[in-house]
């Protein structure tokens, strides 16, 4: 069939119907790669160092030599894999798409294999590197967005995903960084993406809903730039900033009830852990305070406190605002009620 190289545009857009093997080392697919991606590593992190020093020390044919030693066992095993993973996931498709650094070596020896053996193989043409071009640049983007505000305790995630119920154009930042945006916020689960693949996620969900017809503003919850270890891009974070800010105003005893529902059965340990964390901030009678409902698994007093904290704080965060300050329109909601609040904010 012959194996065919495409511009990252093409790849990209060929991406949401079609796989991506990704054909670099393991611990370059771990520290980012393109979402959804499989990897299927030409080498392994040890082999790779061996080939790329051959390469810089002798030459790039003693390097392919050694190459092609390390390749040539895995030959059946990575047909196979390949094979298995599509009829497992596109049964009727005979379609791959490839890449690996640089476009290179890598992707076009493994793309020939998979070519000889009968599927249609296109390759990234500049491989991860010029993808990653392409993320900067979405991210430098500036679409209309609408960004949902409201203080701690308002279930702001919930809301968004009643708006994407609801046809309306979302992405869960917090979602993406798989951190809840507080010093609470990773309790309970996985490790954060490094920066670069929350990057990779991000551009890839601003790609998505800017290629939708018609286009239409996007949702996105209000933010610090921090999210636990990884930060929004600067100036996609300065384009939020300057954007309409619709505010659900929530009554404190309906947040602190969403609260103590959705945080109170975390381990006691980790919550007081937190706690801890902010403790310059909180001062520190206030902390000892807290720390001790929590002792005592007195969640709501603790939350009380806590909850008043984050309140202010985001009271400052809203007054910092650079000039000129984005336009913030007040929405009065009666009680943490995703589905109603979400029609509060359509209408």
């Amino acid at each position: 069939m012959g194996v065919e190289k495409i511009s990252v545009e093409a790849f990209i857009a060929q991406a949401e119907q079609f796989p991506v093997i990704d054909v670099r080392s393991e611990a370059e697919f771990e520290h980012a790669h393109i979402p959804g991606a499989w990897n299927l590593p030409l080498f392994n992190n040890d082999e790779r160092k061996i080939v790329g020093t051959i390469y810089k020390q002798t030459s790039r044919e003693e390097a392919i030599k050694k190459g092609l030693e390390f390749f040539g066992p895995k030959m059946k095993d990575m047909v196979l894999f390949v094979e298995d993973k599509m009829k497992e996931n596109h049964p009727s498709n005979k379609t791959i798409l490839l890449h690996c650094w640089r476009g290179g070596m890598r992707s076009a020896g493994v793309a020939w294999l998979l070519d000889l053996y009968g599927f249609k193989v296109f390759t990234l043409s500049g491989g991860y590197k010029a993808y990653r071009n392409w993320v900067l640049n979405i991210l430098e983007s500036k679409p209309t967005l609408k960004i949902l505000g409201g203080y701690t305790g308002s279930g702001k995630t919930i809301v968004l995903d009643a708006l994407k119920k609801n046809n309306q154009p979302v992405i869960d930042l917090e979602g993406l960084a798989g951190h809840r945006g507080s010093a609470f916020g990773n309790i309970g689960l996985p490790k954060q993406p490094t920066q670069e693949m929350f990057e990779n996620k991000l551009s890839r969900a601003l790609y998505l809903q800017q290629t939708k017809e018609p286009p239409a503003s996007i949702w996105l919850e209000d933010e610090s730039q921090r999210i636990g270890t990884v930060n929004i891009p600067q100036n996609f974070w300065l384009h939020m900033r300057s954007s309409e800010i619709r505010f659900l105003d929530i009554p404190f005893e309906g947040r602190l009830d969403y609260l103590v529902e959705t945080y109170g059965k975390l381990p006691i340990q980790e919550l007081k852990e937190a706690t801890v964390r902010i403790q310059k901030k909180l001062g520190g009678l206030e902390t000892k305070i807290a720390l001790e409902h929590l002792e005592n698994k007195q969640i709501r007093e603790a939350f009380d406190i806590l909850l008043k904290y984050y309140d202010k704080l985001y009271s400052k965060g809203l007054e910092k605002r650079e000039e000129p300050k984005p336009s913030l329109k007040i929405i009065q909601a009666a009680s943490v009620d995703a589905e109603k609040n979400a029609k509060l904010l359509m209408n």
